[in-house]
């Protein structure tokens, strides 16, 4: 070994040691509530502000890293395998493919990174157990490099429509839902909470720090194809309570809370996945409308804020997105906002920041304007030399760089990663998946079904006279593959409240539907105008047989369909909102939530029933 690595080692090992002290100390300043208790005041590790870095000892760590040492630690890389060391032979042929290693654990030492994010179709996410064991394997990678640092390990774990992870960690309900259950009789901000908690704990137990969540676009646009039910509502003063409730959770709970996507993307018609959508606010609608629960969010003490792909002409008439924007990510996000923690763009293989410029331009633009986490960039090594070579033309500084690292390495010891980044077998066990957590899941979700109109009242379902029903509509594939399919959840959670029901498809639904006390249909995403799923309703009506629309994504459904006997909002199709509509439907529970979005043309905002 050489005396210069030598040297670098044994700067790493000290300042390492420093930054570890430094947060045992103030860890020990207080007894910390158990941290699998998703009600208790967060503080694990250090609440939801984290432990206090100490600057001046995270810069020594820094002494003697390399360049591109310090470039890596900016980048957020996906990598295919369910194991740091010994990936299926298709994940590691496909690692080789994209970046020239074959395993985890060498992405990580050959270009230094930062973080890795955690994908189902990656492979890295099949089971509690073997996603701990994989976020340990990456953390000794990254122990056994020159400099030692830890890994942020995130995930996209938004839950509802957007969720990695599936069974048998807790499955909670999706932002929409909760913005309906706390706008509902009785409703607070504190379900809200609580799911951020418990979702924070499992990603702890399993090794993952970060989290992309919680969504603070608010969405007044029903046509908008990639929120939707992502966001908590169209109210920005109740989207604002509700994220700062979920920053609290998630940060109580030890894991980086992240609010997205800013500026905002609530009113947009154009997925950033597959282009790049335009904002049309003034900047009068923009500070009314999308800016307060941003503000809320820095307010509360978030950790990180993703930018979003989208171009904002009121904010910066250049026509770059926003995660290229200088005048947005610094000239708004930092000097009007204040925000001091990291910056992560948005994934950068999404077509939304690609279309103006090159992979190579993107990551350096990025930096330029004022962003410190890269994402999954699409050609990783370009990104690493394009971001080296931005240096060396003198493009960026790198005192830049290093005010990007220093953030995230300030972040990395908030969230505690310098004292201990393991997790281990009975951390999992203790938390994830747990009784406590799925009855609480089930408590929050029963709070969040909304029943939008019952004219006939023939609702609730009463489970003693044993009625027949017949459950049909769309089944579509639930968000973690874990659960589902809806009809047959629905189905089978009816029978086991009393109901003698069964679900057919939909092509068999019409014939079957005679006989039956009532036909519940499921609806997802109904579009404008005729439609497969407007032709079946109207078919079943035609049969004479009582027709419920269960709305099991979009609360705008109903607004595009005949008038039915009964409509009920779930907001979600995973297992745990078609049981709490189970309970609604049969009178088990009183319907409590309330629309956090208005159906235009046919609910307002607030709207919701309840029985008796």
């Amino acid at each position: 070994m050489s005396y210069h690595a030598s040297r670098r080692s044994l700067l790493a090992a000290a300042a390492l040691a420093a930054v570890t002290a430094a947060g045992a100390a103030s860890a020990a300043s207080g007894a910390r509530p158990a941290p699998d208790d998703p009600r208790a005041p967060g503080d694990a590790p250090g609440g939801p502000t984290g432990r206090r870095p100490d600057p001046a000892r995270l810069r020594r760590l820094t002494t003697g890293m390399s360049l591109a040492e310090k470039v890596g630690q900016l980048f957020v890389s996906r990598v295919y395998g369910h194991s740091a060391t010994d990936p299926d032979p298709a994940d590691a042929e496909r690692n080789l493919t994209l970046f020239g290693v074959r395993t985890a654990a060498e992405l990580v030492s050959r270009f230094h990174l930062g973080g890795i994010v955690y994908f189902s179709w990656a492979h890295n996410t099949r089971t509690p157990h073997q996603i701990a064991d994989l976020s340990n394997g990456l953390q000794r990678a990254a122990a056994g490099t020159a400099t030692g640092v830890p890994l942020l390990l995130s995930i996209d774990q938004e839950h509802g429509a957007v969720t990695r992870i599936g069974r048998p960690a807790t499955l909670l309900p999706g932002a929409m839902a909760l913005g309906a259950g706390a706008a509902g009789a009785g409703g607070s901000v504190a379900r809200a909470r609580r799911a951020a908690r418990i979702a924070g704990v499992e990603l702890a137990a399993m090794g993952v720090r970060q989290d992309y969540a919680p969504v603070a676009d608010v969405n007044v646009n029903p046509a908008n194809p990639v929120i939707g039910v992502r966001s908590f509502g169209s109210d920005p003063r109740a989207v604002a309570a509700l994220v700062a409730a979920q920053v609290r959770g998630y940060q109580g709970a030890g894991v980086a809370a992240t609010a997205k996507h800013f500026p905002g993307h609530g009113d947009t018609e154009t997925d950033s996945h597959v282009g790049l959508p335009v904002m049309r606010h003034t900047r009068a609608v923009w500070e009314e409308l999308d800016e307060p629960p941003f503000r809320a969010a820095v307010e509360s003490g978030v950790d990180v804020v993703m930018t979003a792909h989208i171009v904002f002409p009121a904010l910066d008439p250049s026509g770059d997105p926003a995660t290229l924007s200088r005048p947005i990510v610094t000239g708004i996000l930092r000097e009007r906002l204040g925000f001091r923690g990291v910056v992560v763009t948005d994934a950068l293989d999404m077509a939304g920041v690609r279309q103006k410029y090159g992979d190579d331009r993107v990551p350096v633009l990025a930096l330029k304007a004022g962003c410190d986490q890269l994402l999954n960039p699409p050609d990783l090594p370009l990104a690493h030399r394009s971001v080296l070579a931005a240096v060396e033309s003198g493009e960026l500084t790198e005192t830049r760089i290093e005010e990007s690292m220093l953030r995230i390495l300030e972040l990395k010891a908030r969230r505690g990663l310098f004292e201990d980044p393991y997790t281990s077998a009975a951390a999992v066990d203790a938390a994830v998946g747990t009784p406590a957590h799925l009855a609480a899941a089930d408590e929050i979700a029963a709070g969040t079904t909304t029943l939008l109109a019952n004219p006939v009242r023939l609702l609730p379902l009463d489970p003693a006279l044993a009625p027949r029903l017949l459950v049909t509509g769309a089944d579509p594939v639930s968000p973690s593959g874990t659960t589902g399919p809806p009809t047959e959840v629905l189905a089978r959670e009816l029978t086991a409240l009393g109901c003698r029901t069964s679900a057919v498809p939909s092509g068999r639904a019409v014939a079957a539907a005679p006989g039956n006390a009532a036909v519940l249909v499921c609806t997802y995403n109904v579009p404008e105008g005729e439609s497969p799923q407007r032709a079946l309703v109207t078919e079943l009506l035609a049969t004479g047989v009582p027709v419920v629309v269960v709305a099991i994504r979009n609360p705008y459904d109903p607004a595009r369909l005949p008038t039915c006997a009964a409509e009920v909002a779930t907001y979600c199709w995973t297992d745990v909102e078609m049981r709490a509509a189970a309970r609604v439907i049969t009178g088990r529970q009183r319907p409590e939530g309330r629309l956090p979005v208005p159906v235009p043309g046919r609910y307002p905002l607030g709207h919701g029933l309840t029985y008796g």
